[in-house]
């Protein structure tokens, strides 16, 4: 277990062509988030020995949104220096010793996509973005140039390694050009082939076109790439190759000298290990490349599901290809991969490092292909930590990306062991709790609110409570089961069971026994305990103490109560925190003083922990509660809200906390000092826990996606930093990326967004589009959206005086709801209103006449003017044109000369106002001139139409008006306004109109009611509206309201019909109800005996009476359910029936003796005065006419209790009207019944209650004239005998057989147990199986003697040696096994027709051949059994022979069945195998003789041959 401290980094990020990079020495740096960590690899990383050599040494932080490009400097002397590319648009060249920027540019405009170090130039670092630009920086000389060489998206460059001036670069399009840099970017060859994105780009290592020996002409069917630029000195004449990876699932390598490609090769279709693929999903696929040096003949690439291939590119014709780690299993990526460096470790070690969408970097060693380490990632934030207390060192990781990590933190050969579990959970892990004493039983809580138990040791998705929290999981808890999970006895409930508090204040209690179960809100105990009337506290959390007997909860108004088991009694009320409680922590109860037991920590949004002392309140045993508003311990130094509390294992009162002042804390409480301060993390902690075995270790996480191991003796800081320096401060200093300024969102919105995808259910496009949202800013910023709603920070200075005032006060274990200061929220809100109120009063109504004010507001000497020009026109005799054209031009004297100079002021004024978008002027002014007609025309034209103008439409005269309300109904409907566009052609009487609108736009209630009102009742147009809403309705699923609707057009049949649709009692019942009083009687019925049945599988027996009793028609259907009432009663006090839940019966089941049969009679009698023989035949006939489907192994037991007790009230009936042949009828369809479906034990039940003393008494009571009624009564006598012989066998089977009704043993000895459990539910078919196992020995001294009845079974059994049914049994199995051959022959055909290779598969397929080899193949079962295959026409000969055998059969033996003759024969000679005395010589050879001769089916040969050799 190493000694050193260790960090889970994040995610290295996705679908980026070139961000993670090594250089030799052993130095690797992956991009994640805005970051990049850093790697030693090899012998410089001092691991411990035997572990893998590399450690995680350093992150570069700096950069305030996702970083898509990284890359080394791979020059001798400057490995040091490195480049980053982000998201927020800037290029930074860094120093990773001092983890320092050296310099940075922010050139670009657009988003970067593409970045590479010059392996040529020394300085050059080259970037490219998303709308085709190209930057070249030269760091020594801080100079840059720009180019612009394609306008399309470039997502990969690489520049050669052969010649400075040259650049491979990659687009979308599946475009790649090469250019020079030094002729201003001029193409030197555009090379087309790839039809998708280009992923990646390698120069072959090698200048020159000789180390590969390509053949020219192998691709000679692609055309040229034609450039017609290329001068003969250009540096490419001597050529190179260049490979290149696309989306289109190709490699391709390009000669540069030709400017062609010269090989292709196709990305193999792998069969995954662990799973094949779906041939319809489009595959994920990024192709990524590597080139290695020292091997320019071979090529390495990434394929489909997460393997790495090698190519042989000297065997180009076959396309040879290794695959990486192909011996051991689990090895390789099990997504894809995006990047492949190559590293040079110290020792001189080719390595190859590999990301991948798996969120593993993987390490393989290129000499022998084999994975040397793994290195694990987090894709979200590190909601919580949780060590098993059964498997030492195992610590559980809740991460937001859906995902929970194990962690072996005790592995000797890998410090990084972890296992992933992602089924079932689907969204983030916010809460885990290990089970104290169940090895690999964890349970987690996500934040959809989901509760779930994984077993880690198994590969089982994990089971899944039902009952899910409304919001976010806050903590699980194992603890004592309290009422109503405590009530079952001992075998019957847990010994623990899982409390999860959910982000909505309950707190579950969930039985791990049945998590499909209901989950019980454990308030509702609280409250009958103690007895609460008030609303009860939002509970944030709950923790129990140690022994099991105190549980405390932590509520939302910042108050703790303490409550004792069983029952929850509140003992205590602990008021000291005043804002929400996130943790509770009880102490340890292995310290060397036991009271420290009684210790209780407790964080909470306010940054001041407290400890209680809970001793004296939990050992004084008050009556009432006592209120504790004084802590035993106070901790101050924290500068934000605390996320978590862990107690050290190994010390006495260390305590250690978790804060969102991005700092982890370690205490001494009893003499409350701080003894050292943690940090490491970027971000707000969530989770903190002391390492079970190391007292200096502690693991802790945050919302940088890290987990930290770190070493409390090494850290340098005592205790938080404080005040303004704080970790709020220092993130912004770090630059973390910038929350965007957001909308200030309602107090109690919590917007579920699913940022952090799980692994197996991302959205590709999304992703593509995008770039990887798990791993890049966006991420943290909707992290913090997804959260609680935060305060504007102007209310937020105001309100709070924490140091945190202007950032996002929100995150994941967050459990509070912020309460905003009314005051100042109401100052801000209502200061503009104010404003605006005063405006309003000032200003005036706007002018009518504007433009005439206006002129009248003119120069003096224009008003002058004014008054000349109207005084001449006032006082010229006869009109004077230069008059005419002043008036013309001053329109505004209109006001003071004749109405047509004033008509056509109104006319200059009304077009003022329609420009100025102020049609209800214009209309005004056209009131003003009475041409209210135009108005309205005009209105209705630009739709301006009002209800003022509508309402004056009548001085126009009564057509405008009823135009004119038409027009505004229209307007109306334009504008949505259909009720009151309604409303509106009523007034004008058109009434089918306007229920027409309303129809049509689905104002159903208001239709009707308007047609209720206005037309008259018989009217078509009124039902048709019922019917259309009914129908609308139905299909919603209101059924209720639609059955109303159809009651409402007298349908009431319909009504019925829909209210029986959600098929539940209630509904059903009430359907049947309507039914019958609107006179459907026989839908009543059906509905009614439906609801019964319903009920029956409740087993509420008097509900179902009650729903029987609508209808007279059911009489029949009562006797029926009274009987079946009766013989589960009868059953169930026979312990022969499993009772799932408590039924409850009619008063008439109680008490009664005697026969069943007798007991049933009198109960109908009593219960439905039946007695005379005319009620009986009615009863009879009632239930004559229904039959129901015969029985299999599958149904199930309660439907065949119904059908088994429909056939025996017929019988009963027909015995009390002496009709005894229907009667033996019925009691033989029930015995067939119980036969079918395998249940023996309900087959001899019936024998017991029905034919108590055998058949003889039917006998008799047939007599020898109704003959048509001895084959049923013959087979009713041998299903009973064949009852009785297997009681026989039984009997005699145990190891020491009992003195019983069949035997008189000497050695008394008691095997009842035995006896029922073999009795209970066995099938005849397993009576096979049963006969071939060798039975126990009987011991030699046991006399045995048979008693009379037993005897007289044996005798009886010649009834069952019936030949003629042995006949009929073996022609029936023989057509059974030629069919069954003859399918299997299909299958196998179908088979072969489906793999059958087209090239060598055979030309002919004799069906024969077939016949052969698939019967031959079905009969390989019976190893003894070496049988000749079958042909097609022996086969088809056979089943002839057979169905002509069963057609010479009289009809009553085929009617009636008939127990297997042979099965009896089988029986009888095990009783005579294993007690000799029992069975004459004479019935023993009429069985072998039986089996001999009809033993040819593959069921019995086996068995004659044991008996009958």
């Amino acid at each position: 277990m190493g000694q050193e401290p260790r960090v889970l980094p994040p995610s290295p990020n996705w679908y980026c062509a070139r961000c993670s990079d090594a250089v030799p020495g052993g130095l690797f740096g992956f991009a994640a988030r805005t970051s990049v960590f850093l790697v030693r690899v090899g012998p410089g990383a001092d691991a411990i020995p035997g572990t893998p050599p590399f450690r995680v040494i350093g992150e570069l932080v700096g950069h305030t949104e996702r970083v898509s490009g990284f890359t080394f400097s791979h020059h001798p002397g400057q490995y040091n220096l490195c480049a980053t590319s982000s998201d927020d648009g800037t290029v930074k060249i860094w120093d990773v010793e001092t983890k320092t920027v050296v310099m940075e540019h922010a050139l670009h405009q657009h988003t970067i996509s593409a970045l590479h170090w010059s392996p040529r130039v020394k300085d050059l670092i080259v970037s490219g973005d998303e709308k085709g630009v190209v930057f070249c920086y030269w760091l020594n000389r801080n100079d840059s140039q720009h180019l612009f060489i394609e306008p399309r998206t470039i997502l990969c460059l690489t520049c050669s390694p052969h010649h400075e001036d040259l650049i491979a670069i990659g687009y979308k399009d599946g475009i790649v050009v090469i250019t020079d840099i030094s002729k201003k970017g001029e193409v030197i060859h555009r090379l087309r082939g790839h039809d998708d994105e280009i992923h990646s780009i390698a120069w072959c290592p090698l200048p020159g076109e000789d180390c590969l020996s390509i053949n020219q002409e192998e691709n000679s069917e692609e055309p040229e790439i034609p450039n017609g630029k290329v001068p003969a000195q250009t540096p490419v004449a001597k050529g190179c190759y260049l490979a290149t990876g696309s989306k289109d699932q190709t490699i391709r390598i390009w000669s540069c000298s030709r400017g062609r490609g010269v090989m292709m090769l196709k990305l193999p279709s792998l069969k995954r290990r662990g799973g094949g693929i779906d041939p319809t999903v489009k595959e994920r696929l990024w192709l990524t490349l590597h080139w290695p040096k020292d091997q320019p003949t071979q090529l390495v690439s990434s394929c489909f599901g997460g393997e790495l291939l090698l190519w042989d590119l000297t065997l180009s014709w076959r396309r040879k290809y290794t695959l990486f780690s192909a011996s051991s299993e689990g090895q390789n990526h099990s997504r894809i991969v995006f990047n492949l460096c190559p590293l040079q470790t110290e020792d001189d070690k080719q390595l190859l490092l590999s990301t991948s969408m798996d969120r593993d970097v993987k390490c393989w060693d290129m000499a022998t292909l084999e994975c040397c380490w793994t290195l694990p990632s987090l894709g979200g934030f590190a909601y919580s930590l949780a060590f098993s207390p059964v498997d030492t060192g195992c610590l559980a990781i809740g991460v937001g990306d859906g995902m929970i990590r194990i962690w072996n933190t005790l592995s000797i050969k890998n410090n990084y062991d972890v296992k992933n579990f992602w089924q079932g959970v689907k969204s983030k892990v916010t809460a885990l709790c290990w089970h104290p004493t169940k090895e690999g039983c964890l349970a987690f809580g996500t934040d959809d609110g989901k509760v779930g138990l994984y077993d880690t040791y198994s590969s089982k998705p994990p089971q899944i409570s039902s009952t899910y929290h409304k919001k976010t999981v806050y903590t699980l808890a194992w603890g004592p089961p309290v009422p109503p999970t405590a009530l079952g006895g001992e075998g019957d409930r847990p010994s623990l069971t899982l409390y999860s508090c959910g982000g909505e204040g309950i707190v579950l209690q969930h039985n791990p026994w049945k998590l499909s179960g209901e989950a019980f809100d454990i308030n509702k105990l609280i409250r009958d305990t103690n007895s609460i009337t008030y609303k009860l506290p939002v509970h944030t959390e709950i923790s129990w103490k140690a022994d099991g007997k105190i549980m405390a909860l932590g509520n939302e108004d910042g108050s703790i109560e303490i409550f004792r088991v069983p029952n929850l009694k509140l003992i205590c009320t602990i008021q000291q925190h005043h804002k929400l409680v996130n943790t509770i922590s009880w102490h340890h109860e292995h310290g060397s003083q036991p009271e420290l037991s009684y210790l209780m920590a407790s964080g909470s949004n306010n940054a001041v922990i407290y400890v209680h002392n809970l001793q004296t309140v939990i050992e004084s045993n008050s009556e009432s509660p006592v209120t504790i508003t004084e802590p035993y311990r106070t901790l101050s130094g924290h500068t934000a809200k605390i996320t978590s509390l862990a107690w050290s294992p190994h010390h006495d009162g260390r305590l250690v906390s978790a804060s969102y002042d991005g700092t982890a804390q370690v205490w001494d409480t009893l003499q409350e000092e701080p003894l050292c301060n943690f940090r490491g993390h970027r971000g707000r902690l969530f989770c903190v826990v002391w390492s079970p075995l190391d007292p200096d270790c502690i693991y802790s996480g945050a919302d940088d996606f890290c987990v930290y191991k770190w070493l409390t003796s090494m850290q340098e800081h005592s205790r938080p930093p404080q005040g303004k320096k704080s970790i709020e401060l220092e993130k912004k200093r770090l630059s973390q990326p910038k929350p965007k300024p957001k909308k200030k969102k309602k107090p109690t919105s919590r917007v579920p967004i699913k940022q952090e995808l799980c692994d197996q259910n991302e959205d590709e496009g999304m992703k593509e589009s995008s770039g990887p949202v798990e791993n890049g800013v966006s991420d943290q910023e909707t992290e913090e959206e997804a959260r609680e709603p935060e305060l504007p920070c102007a209310v937020t200075s105001a309100v709070s005086k924490e140091p945190i005032s202007c950032t996002p006060v929100s995150v994941g274990f967050e459990k509070s709801k912020v309460t905003i200061n009314n005051k100042v929220t109401l100052l801000k809100k209502e200061l503009p209103k104010e404003k605006s109120e005063a405006l309003m009063k000032k200003r005036k109504a706007r002018s009518i006449l504007p433009l005439s004010t206006s002129l009248d507001h003119r120069s003096k000497e224009e008003i002058h003017q004014d008054c000349l020009v109207l005084a001449t026109a006032k006082h010229s005799k006869e009109p004077n044109e230069d008059v005419s054209a002043d008036l013309e031009e001053r329109f505004h004297l209109g006001l003071f000369t004749d109405r047509a100079t004033l008509y056509r002021m109104i006319e200059v004024e009304g077009k003022g106002h329609l420009e100025n978008g102020h049609p209800e002027l214009f209309h005004q002014l056209m009131l003003w001139k009475g041409d209210l007609k135009g108005v309205l025309r005009t209105a209705a034209e630009r739709g301006e139409l009002t209800d003022n103008l509508v309402a004056m439409a009548p001085v126009a005269g009564y057509h405008v008006w009823v135009w004119a309300v038409e027009a505004f109904a229209k307007q109306l409907c334009f504008q949505d306004q259909y009720v009151k566009a309604a409303s509106h052609l009523l007034s004008i009487h058109k009434v089918y109109e306007a229920v027409e609108l309303l129809k049509s736009n689905h104002f159903y209630r208001e239709a009707i009611a308007v047609a209720k009102a206005r037309l008259r009742p018989e009217d078509p147009i009124l039902k048709d509206l019922y019917l259309s809403w009914g129908a609308v309705l139905e299909k919603d699923g209101h059924y209720a309201l639609a059955a109303k609707c159809y009651l409402g057009a007298t349908s009431a049949y319909d009504a019925a019909k829909v209210l029986s649709k959600k098929g539940d009692a209630t509904s059903l019942r009430t359907a049947a109800e309507l039914a019958s009083i609107v006179g459907e009687n026989e839908l009543s019925a059906s509905l009614a005996l439906r609801c019964a049945q319903e009920l029956l599988l409740a087993r509420n027996w008097v509900g179902a009476q009650e729903a029987l009793q609508l209808h007279e028609s059911l009489k029949g259907q009562r006797l029926v359910f009274c009987l079946l009432e009766l013989l589960s009663k009868h059953l169930e006090e026979k312990q022969l029936l499993e009772v799932k839940s408590s039924s409850s019966y009619n008063a008439w089941t109680a008490g009664g003796e005697g026969p069943f049969v007798e007991r049933v009679t009198a109960v109908w009698k009593r219960a439905f005065s039946l007695d005379s023989p005319e009620q009986y035949q009615a009863a009879f006939r009632q239930l004559q006419s229904v039959k129901y489907p015969s029985a299999t192994s599958n149904t199930p037991s309660k439907q065949l209790l119904l059908h088994l007790c429909h056939d025996l009230t017929l019988a009963v009936l027909s015995q009390q009207v002496a009709s005894w042949d229907t009667a033996v009828e019925g009691l033989l369809r029930a015995v067939m019944r119980s036969y079918d479906s395998g249940n023996f034990t309900i087959m001899q039940e019936v024998h017991s209650a029905f034919l108590p003393e055998g058949c003889d008494h039917l006998r008799d009571k047939l007599g020898d004239h109704q003959f048509p009624t001895t084959p049923a009564f013959k087979s009713l006598e041998a299903f009973f005998i064949y009852g009785r012989l297997y009681e026989f066998w039984w009997s005699l089977s145990g190891p020491y057989p009992e003195s019983s009704i069949w035997v008189r043993a000497a050695h008394r000895r008691t095997t009842s147990a035995e006896q029922s459990q073999q009795l209970d539910n066995v099938s005849p078919e397993e009576t096979e199986p049963k006969a071939s196992q060798p039975e126990p020995s009987r011991p030699p001294e046991l006399d045995m003697r048979l008693t009379e009845e037993g005897e007289q079974i044996l005798s009886a059994c010649k009834e069952l040696f019936s030949e003629e049914h042995a006949s009929l049994q073996n022609s029936q199995r023989t057509v059974a096994e030629v069919q069954e051959t003859l399918a299997d022959m299909i299958r196998q055909h179908q088979k072969r027709q489906l793999c059958k290779p087209t090239a060598d598969g055979p030309a002919k397929n004799e069906p024969e051949q077939e016949a052969e080899q698939s019967l031959s193949g079905s009969q390989h079962q019976c190893k003894e059994e070496k049988s000749e295959p079958v042909s097609l026409p022996e086969l088809t000969k056979r089943l002839t022979e057979a169905n002509e055998r069963i057609a010479k059969f009289p009809e009553s033996i085929k009617t009636w069945p008939f127990p297997d003759v042979l099965e009896c024969c089988l029986i009888l000679l095990h009783i005579k195998s294993q007690h000799p005395g029992c069975v004459t010589h004479e019935m023993q050879q009429q069985a072998q003789e039986l089996l001999q001769k009809y033993s040819n089916t593959k069921v019995y040969k086996r068995h004659c041959q044991t008996f009958c050799t």
